[in-house]
């Protein structure tokens, strides 16, 4: 049941580019979260522009850039993530100007810095109310992880589909199950990947969906409580993602090749142009391995995959205070279903594919000073599919599945004396088409009663709309956001939903401390993937004893308390305790161990647990950190909805009381990597990803698991604790600056991961259902060309 994971996958077969006018005809609503904008002007003494160097830096959020004012002096940098940053404008000739900016609304912050002759000592102060530029943020009610862009930079090489998901992975209070599915905090399946503004809710891993390469990233934001009013519908964690852009006049690029391990190999390239007021970006990105997927077996059978992206951005600053941008994306990846012995021996093989096209629209107005109105709007084709040869056993499963979503948000923001106040309303209408067959090839798997064909047909919409309204409120040292969010979901039920959400935060200068607390109502839908076959009144044909009911939203409460502070100027230490109470929590099953799975629900789950990350910021030579997480995650019977076959319809039937362990109660995970630079364009970095071992259900016979998975696989797990054995995988790696200029840079890094080549078994499910072994001892390179 909760605990089958192994070879989950979705479907895929290429549909119809989205027509240019569909895609101009999307302009909707949406809107930036917890992101600004810096506009900057510097000029001389005589009040004339100059092109000056200009560097913005936080170290509590790890944002470290330098930009380039054009011609006139004038500098624009969009989607600046909320913080205290420091200004330094740098010109030869001038005497360098510092600053503290603060960024706490959409509305765009306009700064003006008159330089002053290299002789002349000058003083620029921020305001009468100077903001400190530390390594903590003074103002954030939450917390909040952050990715910046030296991290992308020198991350760990990943397996082709797995770069951003590997990179939140290193954050405190996530977990991977097999082919690299994030659960944070214990959640199943809930996580929304937001890209530039546009919030995308279903399963991005690589079996289910596609993701945004990260070189094709500026910066990633991830949160798991204190969520913003804005945000809905999956709430296990947001993933904020930011793709990159140049304000700098000119052509500006970037290239990346990578290779390694498992016959690996992946290329990125992005060009941007800058001209006038007009700004054209184009990226691409193709890659290739023998271990797309978490093997079933150590042995890595049919394993293979290749990944293709596209997009291209335009965006246009029509006046002062409008700018318009479009964008288009499309994806595909083709890959192998890994094989059980049993399966490599009759010679299955089992293709999965998936496709996207995605076109987005963004316009922008300010209307004032303190006043502005964002528009957004999103349409996608995504497809899945699954194909089996004749040899497949001991079924053989075919799937075509496919979906449109037609997304639109509006925003407005509006900043008045203490508050900052923000409201919106959206609209997420998604088109659900699923085609269904398999054929029994090895009726001992089975009950007598299965019938050996069958084959489903679907559509259905799933329509979602919610408003929101929030506030964050400045008083003194403290800061407080509230909002109100209000959702309506319509698929196979018709509910809605109120959602309060409080966070408060409380800076202590003398203590260099930040305590906050946050509480969070949930509302939360169902995951759509094969939920119409699911509750399909043509699947009781399956079984004489079956248990269909609809699923329903969950709904919940998450509380989360901690703190932020800042240890001798050169270390960051962030702990969090937190608890999440969830009514109708959603899970997942499997239909007939074809891997085609659909979402369930129990009366409830609680899960709690504790968090903490020490970060060596300024310490020399040395950057860093480690972190600890302990969790605790319970689910209690009955089950209120989604579809149990056979015996598990019966024990769904009669099991109505009792509890069991959260498939993702992994009690303790200790993550580190620290950084050492050897000399000014060399260095050396180390770490280790520690888990005590995820639970599993094992029904079958510990000597048929034997004879199918072999003694080193069982050697991992521990069948009389019902857990995985834990887990350890060491790292390392070199990075050089093999060439710097004020034009070009090009950097070189080599990796090592499990180098201690430890059997990583992340999932064990049973025959045919839920295995999943993580890579051996692997390696790779990666050359980055930047100009």
């Amino acid at each position: 049941m909760i605990f089958v994971a192994p070879i989950r996958f979705k479907v895929v077969f290429m549909r119809r580019l989205i027509p240019l006018s569909l895609l101009l005809g999307a302009i909707s609503a949406a809107g930036q979260v917890n992101y600004g904008e810096i506009r900057l002007r510097v000029s001389d003494s005589t009040h004339a522009g100059v092109r000056a160097s200009v560097d913005l830096g936080s170290p509590a959020i790890g944002f470290d850039k330098t930009f380039i004012t054009d011609d006139s002096g004038t500098l624009v940098v969009q989607r600046v993530p909320y913080g205290v940053y420091e200004m330094r404008i740098r010109h030869s000739g001038f005497a360098t100007v510092s600053r503290a900016v603060e960024v706490r609304s959409a509305l765009p912050v306009d700064e003006s810095v008159e330089l002053a002759v290299a002789a002349v000592v000058t003083k620029v102060n921020v305001s009468a109310k100077e903001a400190e530029v530390g390594l903590i943020d003074p103002g954030s009610p939450s917390s909040v992880r952050q990715i910046g862009a030296k991290q992308i930079g020198q991350r760990l090489s990943s397996l082709p589909g797995r770069s951003v998901q590997d990179l939140v992975n290193t954050q405190p209070g996530w977990l991977y199950e097999g082919n690299a599915v994030l659960h944070p905090r214990g959640s199943e399946y809930q996580t929304q990947f937001v890209i530039d503004g546009i919030p995308l809710t279903d399963n991005r891993s690589p079996s289910f969906g596609l993701e945004v390469e990260a070189d094709d990233l500026d910066s990633m934001r991830i949160l798991t409580a204190g969520y913003p009013a804005e945000y809905g519908r999956k709430m296990g964690g947001v993933v904020e993602l930011e793709t990159q852009r140049q304000t700098a006049t000119g052509l500006h690029g970037q290239f990346v090749f990578s290779g390694g391990s498992y016959d690996t190999a992946a290329g990125y390239g992005r060009l941007q142009e800058v001209f006038g007021k007009n700004t054209f970006g184009v990226s691409a990105a193709g890659s290739m391995t023998d271990h797309y997927l978490n093997p079933v077996v150590p042995e890595n059978f049919t394993n293979r995959g290749t990944i293709g992206d596209f997009s291209a951005r335009y965006e246009r600053e029509m006046t002062a205070n409008d700018r318009l941008s479009l964008g288009v994306r499309h994806e595909f990846s083709r890959f192998l279903i890994p094989n059980e012995l049993i399966q490599e021996d009759a010679g299955q093989i089992q293709h999965g594919d998936n496709v996207e096209t995605m076109g987005v629209v963004n316009y922008q107005h300010i209307f004032s000073p303190n006043s502005l109105m964002s528009l957004a709007g999103m349409v996608r084709d995504n497809a899945n599919g699954l194909t089996s040869n004749e040899d497949s056993t001991p079924i053989l499963a075919f799937q075509d599945n496919d979906f449109r979503e037609e997304y639109f948000k509006g925003t407005f923001s509006m900043h008045r004396g203490r508050h900052e106040l923000k409201a919106g309303v959206e609209s997420d209408v998604t088109f659900l088409h699923e085609k269904f067959s398999y054929l029994i090839t090895d009726p001992d798997f089975f009950d007598d009663d299965t019938p050996q064909k069958f084959s489903f047909a679907g559509h259905r919409p799933d329509l979602e709309q919610s408003a929101f309204e929030e506030d964050l409120v400045r008083l003194g040292k403290w800061t407080v956001s509230a909002g109100l969010r209000w959702d309506h979901y319509q698929l196979l039920l018709n509910e809605n939903a109120f959602s309060p959400r409080l966070s408060i935060g409380r800076y202590f200068p003398s203590l260099k401390i930040v305590l906050h607390g946050s509480y969070d109502r949930i509302f939360q839908t169902p995951s759509f993937e094969n939920i119409l076959i699911s509750s399909s009144q043509d699947i009781d044909a399956l079984s004489d004893q079956f248990l269909r009911l609809r699923v329903k939203p969950s709904r919940g409460n998450y509380y989360e308390g901690g703190l932020s502070e800042s240890l001798f100027d050169k270390l960051r230490f962030d702990a969090n305790m937190y608890r999440r109470d969830v009514r109708n929590y959603a899970d997942d099953d499997q239909l007939l161990n074809t891997g085609v799975s659909y979402p369930i629900a129990f009366d409830k789950a609680v899960i709690y647990g504790a968090e903490g990350k020490l970060e060596v910021v300024r310490l020399a030579r040395l950057d860093g950190f480690v972190s600890y997480s302990y969790m605790v995650g319970n689910v209690w019977f009955p089950v209120t909805g989604g579809l149990f076959l056979g015996d598990d319809a019966s024990d769904a039937v009669s099991q109505l009381t009792g509890h069991f362990p959260d498939s993702q109660d992994q009690r303790n995970t200790v993550r580190t990597r620290f950084k050492y630079q050897v000399l000014p364009r060399a260095w050396v970095a180390a770490g280790a990803d520690y888990g005590s071992g995820l639970p599993f259900e094992f029904t079958g016979d510990q000597d048929d698991a034997l004879a199918q998975y072999g003694a080193a696989v069982i050697s991992r797990i521990n069948f009389d604790r019902g857990r995985i054995r834990p887990l350890l995988s060491v790292n390392a790696s070199l990075g050089v600056d093999v060439y710097t200029s004020e034009k070009m840079q090009m950097r070189f890094q080599a990796d090592g991961t499990n180098l201690n080549d430890w059997l990583n078994v992340i999932d064990f499910g049973g025959l045919f259902s839920g295995n999943a072994i993580g890579p051996g001892r692997s390696f790779g390179l990666r050359l980055n060309v930047s100009f």
